[in-house]
């Protein structure tokens, strides 16, 4: 299928771990791919990879929760790419594992700044091309978190259950204009992520899977590359599940 051919994809965080991953498979279905991160030497790496394939792909320096640093990139891509048919909202961080009485303010604020006001920040962006041109996919990187809650971890999932909620209203306002916005609630997947862990809380998140693993990044790219394909026509505003059994709603 190369319904992806032409296509302009805008992945954030994409220098490393699932959103890397996402690039490739966007690329390599046929994708020209904008790489936006603050990481710049992987994404460097990641671009060349991409070019490599003969796609095109420039990388974009960007705070996704800074609005004038977002603008500017979506600028960019627009200017240098002509277009914006995809966005995959994946950039994120975890911040401190900690119990909310030990969680400092500034913590928790660049937490919810980056994991929720980032996404809304490239969605206002990129909508009004979309709006244009009737047509666009947006997938958002929640989190299983965002459903259960996990212990320690307040800021991340309180961001990830927003990340859900806005991700439905946005996808009500545009379901008429041929724009499908969804997300997808991934458990623990094998990144850089996962690494900086402790190990204790990696042993609590793995007994939650029933699969008794960890995801992998190429498998969160195959659940994004059915998101934003052509096939993808009547599914907006939902929340797919790929967690190894751990979600049942």
């Amino acid at each position: 299928m190369n319904d992806l051919l032409g296509k302009i994809s805008i992945v954030t965080g994409g220098a490393m771990g699932i959103g890397r991953e996402i690039a490739l498979r966007l690329a390599r279905d046929g994708s020209d791919v904008a790489i936006v991160d603050i990481e710049k030497e992987p994404a460097q790496e990641v671009v060349k990879e991409i070019q490599s394939m003969g796609r095109k792909s420039l990388f974009f320096e960007a705070d996704v929760a800074q609005w004038d640093q977002v603008k500017a990139m979506v600028e960019g891509v627009l200017k240098d790419f002509k277009g914006v048919d995809i966005l995959i909202n994946n950039a994120g961080i975890v911040g401190p594992f900690v119990p909310v009485w030990e969680y400092r303010v500034e913590d928790w604020d660049r937490v919810m700044e980056v994991n929720m006001k980032g996404i809304f920040l490239c969605c206002k962006a990129v909508m009004p091309s979309m709006l244009e041109g009737k047509s666009g996919r947006i997938v958002n990187i929640a989190s299983i978190a965002g459903k259960e809650g996990n212990p320690r971890m307040s800021a991340y999932s309180s961001s990830k259950a927003a990340v859900i909620a806005f991700t439905k209203s946005l996808a009500k306002e545009v379901a008429q204009q041929n724009i499908m916005v969804n997300c997808i609630t991934p458990a623990l997947i094998e990144t850089h992520m996962m690494e900086i862990m402790e190990s204790e809380q990696r042993e609590f998140l793995l007994a939650k899977i029933p699969m008794g693993r960890f995801g992998k990044p190429f498998e969160v790219a195959a659940l994004v590359r059915f998101l934003v394909s052509d096939e993808c026509s009547f599914s907006t505003g939902q929340c797919y599940d790929i967690s190894g059994g751990r979600a049942v709603y």
